[in-house]
């Protein structure tokens, strides 16, 4: 068994031997999200709904105090496993704790609202964690005309239009900063691809529970491709996908949406 995390520039960390390797909305996804974080300084950090916290990781080595709070036994044990190769563990929780009133500068959620029923409670909850005029950076997946196969098997409650996201946050006692749409073209495309396998090999579980607890960790559809992603012309390929999300990231082309808010009072 490998003993350490392999990590590229480019592609961030990644874990083939455990099943785990970056897909490629969630590469178009941290680079946005790098970039948002370039411009803050937060020492402390919590992750909701981290999936495998490869970019905790991230993170966690450049010195920055890391808390997760994970709900699937799967990704929690993926997680230990990935802390223990690269010598950076994370504080791991499976449950929110009562420590953490006010404690948090800088809270973030990835691909996590639309999987909770009830997203305004949620908003509401996550913002008593956060500091007085703390920072949360989070994206949902965009547009309702884009619901496919692939929000099901993900365990999807919605997509989010424009308007009615950044209603739900100013509701929740949220100041927006900064919205973007990241993905188009790759991600479009990818999503819709995924969408059509997952529709005709009908890989989707009876129980919501159950495609919600694999979404954020599960890489078989990605996993014979990794090895072109790590190639010469695959990382081309990458870049110049990031060059196109990068200009049109203020139009409504993409399939997600990348939000920077601060807490309101």
């Amino acid at each position: 068994m490998p003993d350490r995390l392999d990590i590229d520039p480019l592609l961030g960390p990644f874990a083939p031997d455990l099943g785990w390797v970056p897909a490629p909305r969630y590469l178009l996804r941290r680079r946005r999200i790098l970039r948002q974080l370039r411009r803050q300084h937060c020492a402390r950090v919590l992750e909701i709904g981290c999936g495998a916290g490869m970019l905790l990781q991230e993170l966690s080595q450049q010195g920055v105090q890391c808390t997760a709070l994970e709900t699937s036994p799967q990704a929690r044990k993926l997680i230990q496993e990935i802390g223990r190769r690269s010598g950076h563990a994370v504080a791991l929780h499976d449950a929110p704790s009562p420590t953490w009133a006010g404690m948090f500068p800088l809270l973030m959620a990835f691909e996590v609202l639309e999987h909770i029923e009830d997203d305004a409670l949620a908003l509401e909850e996550w913002r008593t964690w956060m500091q007085p005029d703390g920072l949360m950076l989070m994206s949902v997946p965009a547009h309702t005309r884009l619901w496919s196969a692939a929000d099901v098997w993900a365990g999807h409650y919605r997509r989010y239009s424009k308007k009615n996201l950044l209603s739900l946050l100013t509701r929740c006692g949220f100041e927006v900063e900064h919205i973007e749409c990241f993905g188009f073209p790759l991600g479009n495309l990818t999503e819709r691809i995924q969408a059509r396998s997952i529709a005709k090999s009908q890989t989707v579980h009876a129980t919501h529970e159950a495609n919600n607890a694999r979404s954020g960790i599960e890489r078989n559809h990605v996993m014979r491709y990794f090895p072109w992603m790590k190639s010469m012309p695959g990382k081309l390929a990458l870049r110049c996908a990031f060059a196109a999300q990068a200009a049109f990231s203020t139009m409504p082309f993409g399939n997600g949406y990348l939000v920077r808010a601060r807490r309101r009072g």
